[in-house]
């Protein structure tokens, strides 16, 4: 990220950025300095802010097919590479995990974000529910894809969900992650380009450390968390959620999530499920224009 060294800035502020990044055309690239973190943000569009957070192993670039078509309705959409992952850089490596959600908070107050649509896809969706829980009133709408919601009824029957979390727990530096696009996680080919694009960022050793400190610090206590039913005990969710499966996402199937989602009105105030044919885990490579059309039409019936 020796590109936006060029450009003098001060904690709190953003500047342009032209970095060499994976192609896609309209976005215009920011860095946002924070204490102690310069963050990465592709935007595109103007109008009321939407933000869509990333998984794993992406970054901004995940968003590059369905932000634009989001923008095209009158959205400024900011799609940020959080700590740990794409071309954010952080002076502290350690990652917790509320760490995130306060990189995404600090952000937010940078670039003067009261409320926003949410959009978010695995291990990104662990911080927009986070945000969700206990900032409601920064979020107008969310949509948390291929993730469960935080109130699920645990079942063992969603373990095979965490086969993939051995590697990342000892992953070891350099070690491919090209498996992760596996056919368990896409349900149509997917190119060796786009791979490469998605994986860029793991050559930076700071990012290939942060496979390990995300998934120890990050995803494993608040999986935990979600396992020990910490919010189905805690207070009612406020913000109008929409939870997006592909149907060949195993084991999240629509029957499984209506035997440990029953009665979803008892822990929050409005939450719809959707189900995206010929899509699995990586629903936004799958189905991008799915997503968009989704996202856009919950911003519009339950903002």
């Amino acid at each position: 990220m020796d590109a936006a060294r060029t450009s003098p800035t001060d904690s709190g502020r953003a500047v342009q950025w032209i970095p060499p990044l994976p192609e896609a055309p309209g976005f215009d690239h920011l860095v946002v300095e924070t204490p102690g973190l310069r963050t990465h943000v592709a935007a595109i569009g103007e109008g009321d802010p939407a933000v869509l957070l990333h998984g794993f192993p992406h970054h901004w670039w995940q968003w590059h097919a369905i932000a634009p078509a989001i923008a095209a309705h009158g959205y400024r959409v900011l799609c940020p590479d959080l700590r740990g992952a794409g071309w954010t850089e952080a002076d502290d490596p350690r990652i917790e995990r509320e760490t995130r959600l306060r990189d995404l908070l600090s952000l937010f107050d940078v670039l003067g974000i009261e409320s926003t649509h949410l959009v978010s896809h695995a291990m990104g969706a662990i911080t927009a529910m986070q945000l969700t829980y206990d900032h409601p009133e920064r979020v107008r709408t969310a949509v948390q894809l291929a993730v469960w919601p935080g109130f699920v009824k645990f079942s063992p029957k969603l373990f095979p969900a965490f086969q993939n979390l051995p590697p990342y727990i000892w992953h070891r530096p350099g070690a491919s992650l090209r498996g992760t696009f596996s056919e368990r996680y896409v349900a149509r080919p997917i190119s060796e380009a786009t791979v490469d694009a998605h994986l860029t960022p793991m050559h930076r050793p700071e990012i290939d450390a942060a496979v390990r400190r995300l998934t120890r610090g990050m995803v494993l206590p608040e999986a935990t968390r979600i396992m020990r039913g910490v919010y189905r005990r805690r207070r009612r969710l406020t913000v109008p959620t929409l939870v997006v499966f592909g149907r060949r996402d195993y084991p999240t199937t629509e029957e499984l999530m209506g035997r440990i989602c029953r009665d979803p009105e008892r822990f929050a105030d409005r939450v719809e499920f959707a189900y995206v044919d010929g899509a699995a885990h990586f629903v936004t490579d799958d189905t991008p224009a799915e997503i968009a059309d989704l996202s856009l039409d919950w911003f519009d019936r339950a903002a």
